[in-house]
């Protein structure tokens, strides 16, 4: 089966492209090689799949751009545990145990990777913080009461507070809100990068620019042909490619949108609050902000679902223009001016959950694909549950990424 990546282009400029810390060691690919696994892609999904791999087997790490200059520095990084579709509403999806397992999951996933992140001392302003999830246009002040219960039901520190208590304690003019903890923040770029580097120092190796341009699997493993002109073999391999699909590889019940993203000046003006915490809507398209370091403001939304409104400049002055103005109308008493904006192809699912498994008719292969808000957080368990099967185990939950 042939696998061609597609190309992605994204207009702006993220501020995480200019964060300090972010140099991996690459090399070119000169020669034919052989290893365990090759990792399609030196994003973030890769990162983490490097990183895990890496400590039992010999790891390739490909991809045509410079480390983490994909879809990782269009992140908005809100490491989040919530999903987009809240858990009662994913219970109507695919019923209410394996609800309650896919939030159990993402909550454990956001643990395990600050306790990553610790381990490995890895340098990227990871921050513990709660989120506010305000009552909007597609869920109202009722269904986050019922979302809150149905959470605190199966121990998720959630609790609804309602119109009055929001303007008391946040400024903010909404009917509702459910206030959770347990998420955190981080600079992906940095992030990434820390965990590529302890990959290289367990042996795996980024080679950069490389361009997979297609892919053969046969019962002994995967062979990649390359623009370089040089093969590579592997027992197994693992597409971690963010939003631009390898050709061939399937992406059921998922559409590719665009998103767009700002981050203002340092020293914005701000309420204290907002330091502790995410903040997002239960609206389409919804709003979303953070704080990072040096009081920067970083701001989401403004979706749409054409996948390639992305690519226009013009389109990106306009969108960035209207979430500053929502933001501001949103929070009273804020101010600040933009610094960098960017935008780029986000993928959505059904359900809000990504896509863990093996390639259909491809052995030997693994597809990462971290549909929804929450795709760091995904990257994480994709790490888990591939290197799982990889080691020839089973991981509890595989089959909830596994989407038909």
């Amino acid at each position: 089966m042939a696998a061609t990546i597609q190309r992605d282009l994204r207009t702006g400029r993220s501020l995480w492209a200019d964060s300090s810390g972010i140099g991996v060691p690459t090399r070119p690919l000169t020669q034919a090689i052989s290893v365990d696994v090759a990792i399609v892609g030196a994003g973030i999904s890769g990162a983490f799949m490097a990183r895990e791999l890496s400590r039992d087997q010999s790891v390739a790490v490909l991809d045509r751009r410079p480390p983490l200059m994909g879809s990782t520095v269009a992140s908005t990084a809100m490491l989040q545990w919530e999903i987009d579709l809240p858990l009662t509403a994913l219970a109507g999806k695919i019923g209410e145990t394996d609800a309650r397992r896919a939030y159990a999951r993402s909550r454990s996933a956001v643990d395990a990777l600050k306790r990553l992140v610790a381990e490995d001392g890895i340098r990227c302003g990871l921050k513990d913080k709660g989120s506010l999830y305000l009552a909007g246009d597609a869920y109202g002040w009722r269904a986050l009461e019922a979302e809150a219960e149905a959470r605190s039901a199966m121990g998720l520190e959630s609790v609804f507070v309602g119109r009055a208590e929001l303007g008391d304690r946040f400024g903010l003019d909404r009917t509702g809100a459910i206030v959770s903890r347990g998420s955190a923040s981080a600079d992906p770029a940095r992030l990434a990068a820390g965990l590529l580097r302890r990959a290289a120092s367990d042996g795996a190796i980024v080679y950069s620019p490389v361009e997979v341009t297609q892919a053969a699997s046969d019962p002994d493993g995967v062979t990649l042909l390359t623009d370089a002109g040089h093969a590579v073999r592997a027992r197994t391999v693992v597409f971690c490619c963010g939003y631009e699909f390898p050709q061939g590889v399937p992406t059921p019940g998922a559409s590719i949108i665009s998103t767009w993203a700002l981050a203002s000046k340092p020293d914005a003006r701000y309420p204290a609050w907002l330091e502790d915490l995410l903040v997002w809507e239960a609206s389409d398209p919804y709003l979303y902000f953070r704080t990072c370091q040096e009081g920067r403001l970083i701001v989401g939304g403004e979706d749409e679902d054409d996948p390639a409104a992305h690519e226009d400049p013009a389109r990106l002055k306009r969108k960035s223009a209207t979430i500053a103005a929502r933001l501001k109308d949103l929070v009273p008493g804020m101010t600040f001016e933009i610094d960098y904006t960017w935008a780029g192809a986000f993928g959505e699912s059904a359900t809000g959950l990504p896509s863990i498994a093996p390639v259909p008719d491809m052995e030997h292969a693994f597809a990462v694909m971290g549909f929804g808000g929450n795709g760091i957080t995904y990257s994480m368990i994709a790490s888990q549950i591939v290197s799982a099967a990889i080691r020839g185990q089973a991981d509890p939950d595989a089959d909830l990424y596994a989407v038909d």
